[in-house]
């Protein structure tokens, strides 16, 4: 094997190596919301999220972009965002109840959409627009913040929300 060659296979097992951190961490996220461990959960979910901006990045600029790594980046997304919501429910349901009224149209609005990317496509979509890609980072801010500070930062949860229904529409 060629030096170049090999270069380029470290690189996609380090960056892949890096979106299994989020497929592994889901779990435990899960796991620690249900046995109500906020203290771990409240550090591991930031490095999720750290991670994603990381693994695409190096991908890009490592020049190492595969469809099998964009799978697993798509699969650790959903992960993450699973775990997060487990998260939400299981350490901040007053929240949750307090803006039930934003939270279901916005829900309802996301299975909508994936059900007719089902219907159409066959599976869920994934474009990775920029307005997916910032839609992505408000929530990870949201969510990060409202298990770091004592109360949730509604002004970035309706930014979050507002640029998110506008990423749902566009998909």
């Amino acid at each position: 094997m060629k030096k170049s060659d090999e270069m380029k296979s470290r690189s996609y097992y380090l960056v892949n190596a890096i979106t299994l951190y989020r497929i592994v961490a889901a779990p435990i996220l899960i796991i620690l919301a249900f046995t109500g461990n906020l203290n771990i959960f409240k550090w591991l979910l930031p490095i999720s999220f750290l991670t994603d901006l990381i693994d695409g990045t190096l991908a890009r600029e490592l020049k190492a972009t595969s469809v099998f790594g964009s799978k697993l980046d798509s699969i650790g997304d959903d992960l993450s965002f699973v775990a997060a919501a487990v998260g939400v429910f299981a350490f901040k349901l007053d929240f949750v109840l307090h803006h039930i009224i934003v939270l279901i149209p916005l829900i309802g609005l996301y299975l909508f959409q994936t059900i007719s990317a089902l219907i159409k496509y066959g599976k869920i979509t994934s474009f990775h627009t920029y307005l997916a890609k910032f839609a992505a980072i408000l929530q990870g801010c949201f969510l990060i913040l409202l298990f770091l500070f004592p109360t949730p930062l509604c002004w970035l949860f309706y930014t979050a929300t507002f640029i998110t229904i506008a990423d749902i529409l566009e998909e």
